[in-house]
């Protein structure tokens, strides 16, 4: 049975890296002893080594180790005999980039549907959706697909903000690049606030968090949903 936790984000204001939802994991992981860290999205700023250390000097609090998944020379069997799999954020494109170079996307996605917990953050929530096609990053480079893990019937637009009133800026809002998407597409997207995650188990997949979530759907107008909403019920047939 598919147990995920896909946030928005890794950090919200105020709080350190992942402090706010570090109650969440501690019971989510609750037995795990050891969790598989994919460190490909961070593309500059931090080496795999230094993500991966700041990712287990967190995880550290609440006595779970962190193994980063480059360390492995057969990452295959590193995600089959995983325990517990953190993808964190970063940039969407060199993400799924990663994932398709090193042939491991068919993998990851066999493992947590077999029930090893799966959690994401930002470009690593991004995946979880049908496609990446709803992500804030830059293309910065050109993954073979756009097909990522299909966990969910809609995609994730992570970080979402709404329009500011008091601001002079007059360029696009998310909302508007949302509606431009659905001009070619029709997958539903959900607009994730900060502080806001989903939870996955099995086929239930619930909103999580203090914060409503905006759902877009082809040819309607947005719909605000509050936290605890039921998102299985969002429908879209897809094939993988």
């Amino acid at each position: 049975m598919k147990k995920l936790l896909i946030a928005s984000t890794s950090t919200v204001h105020g709080k350190s890296y992942l402090e706010y939802i570090l109650p969440e994991l501690k019971v989510f992981f609750k037995g795990v002893d050891t969790i598989l860290f994919v460190p490909f999205a961070r593309p500059s700023g931090l080496t795999h080594d230094e993500y991966t250390d700041k990712v287990r000097s967190v995880f550290s609090t609440i006595n779970i180790k962190v193994d980063g998944l480059h360390h492995y020379t057969n990452p295959i069997e590193a995600l089959k005999k995983a325990q517990g799999i953190f993808t964190g954020g970063g940039n969407t494109f060199v993400l799924v980039n990663e994932l398709y170079k090193r042939n491991i996307l068919d993998t990851l996605r066999d493992v947590v549907e077999k029930g090893v917990p799966y959690f994401g953050t930002s470009a690593g929530s991004n995946i979880t959706g049908i496609t990446m096609m709803n992500t804030n990053d830059m293309p910065i480079v050109y993954p073979p697909s756009f097909a990522t893990l299909g966990f969910l019937n809609f995609n994730l637009n992570p970080h979402y903000l709404d329009p500011d009133p008091n601001s002079t800026h007059m360029g696009e809002t998310r909302e508007t690049r949302i509606k431009e998407y659905h001009c070619f597409n029709k997958i539903p997207v959900l607009g994730l606030r900060e502080g806001s995650w989903i939870a996955v188990e099995g086929d239930k997949i619930t909103l999580k968090g203090k914060l409503k979530a905006r759902l877009f759907l082809q040819g309607k107008e947005p719909v605000e949903l509050d936290s605890g909403s039921d998102l299985s019920t969002i429908e879209y047939v897809h094939l993988i």
